[in-house]
């Protein structure tokens, strides 16, 4: 099978080239070649800019690829182009998304409040009905997040009646090479020996649906190679998604830490600890119909990918320091609750 990745060097993108190279698929990532990955040999590389795909149209489609699986399409403006760029070539679209499409992602952040919350999110689920979710934090229209949404894109590419489409709605990925090193501040305060972990009591019982990045690149790879797919939208993570502090002390089991975790009401929090979030509303995500139609099921078992990611961590801390004042204001806020 030829198969042609739009992005692919960053984070998950290595795993899935790595993998369909390793089933001998005929592979060609199109890049910027900002983010240097170590892929195989056989790998092709097409350096270019993914705002400019119509300048390397007659390249797609001398490559004729089977399948054109886009990790980073971000905006409606990109999807209309993608479009119109396979459009000539008989393949079949595999897109990344996200589940920050749903509804509840928009209640856990105050933009639309119902009074039943949905607990166990499908693919069927309510989408957000405001668009645009950062459009407020990010005030310049050249900044990609100012018109950032994957609702408008998933429309785009699943109502073309030319090019069958695959939708796959990712989780918070997490592993080794995470840039937005979404563990760090709790496995930081592990490395540290910490006494408390401290969170808010509403989010020590949220739950959102995680997936490790290698196994997550597991699903995109069975979604381009399997035809069942096609014109199918995925939810994608593991398939249980464990409160925040339950979550926590598993990391502080991997880690070998033994301190508490200890949940407070949000005004006695130290302020940099509050998130203007409402966390009665959970990202729990149904993964079950890629687990039923393609037969999805975990490469990594959760306690590997955990040792993994902190070790990861450990050697590959970002750049953004926690300050001692932080710690001083997080000791005040659980004096007396530490034995």
């Amino acid at each position: 099978m030829r198969i042609l990745i739009i992005g692919g060097t960053r984070f998950m993108g290595p795993h899935v080239a790595r993998k369909l190279a390793a089933e001998d698929h005929e592979v060609t990532v199109f890049h910027r070649g900002i983010n240097a990955a170590k892929l195989p040999d056989s790998v092709v590389q097409i350096i270019g800019d993914r705002n400019n795909l119509r300048d390397f149209s007659r390249e797609f489609e001398k490559l004729k690829p089977d399948v054109v699986l886009d990790m980073i399409l971000l905006a409606e403006s990109q999807a209309k182009e993608l479009v119109e760029v396979m459009s000539p070539i008989p393949t079949r679209l595999v897109v990344v998304s996200s589940c920050d499409v749903y509804r509840n992602y928009n209640m856990l952040r105050g933009e639309e409040l119902v009074s039943n919350p949905i607990e166990k999110i499908t693919e069927d689920s309510p989408l957000r009905e405001k668009l645009y979710p950062y459009r407020k934090e990010v005030r310049d229209e050249n900044n990609i997040l100012y018109n950032y949404d994957k609702i408008p894109v998933e429309r785009i590419v699943m109502s073309n009646t030319d090019l069958p489409a695959t939708v796959l709605r990712l989780p918070m990925v997490y592993g080794p090479g995470d840039y937005q090193h979404r563990f760090y501040g709790y496995i930081k305060r592990m490395i540290d020996d910490r006494p408390a972990i401290i969170i808010d009591e509403n989010q020590a019982k949220w739950r959102i649906t995680r997936g490790y990045v290698e196994n997550c690149a597991g699903a995109i790879c069975l979604a381009i190679t399997d035809q069942k797919a096609a014109d199918r939208i995925y939810n994608v993570g593991e398939p249980e998604a464990l409160p925040e502090k339950k979550w926590i002390g598993k990391i502080a089991k991997k880690a070998g830490w033994a301190g508490k975790i200890i949940g407070l009401p949000r005004d006695q929090l130290p302020e940099h600890l509050r998130e203007d979030l409402h966390w009665r509303y959970h990202l729990d995500i149904d993964t079950s119909r890629i687990r039923k139609e393609l037969g999805f099921t975990e490469i990594i078992s959760r306690d590997e990918a955990l040792r993994l990611t902190i070790e990861w961590e450990r050697n590959n801390p970002p750049q953004k320091v926690i300050v001692d004042s932080e710690y001083k204001a997080e000791d005040e806020a659980c004096s007396g609750l530490i034995k």
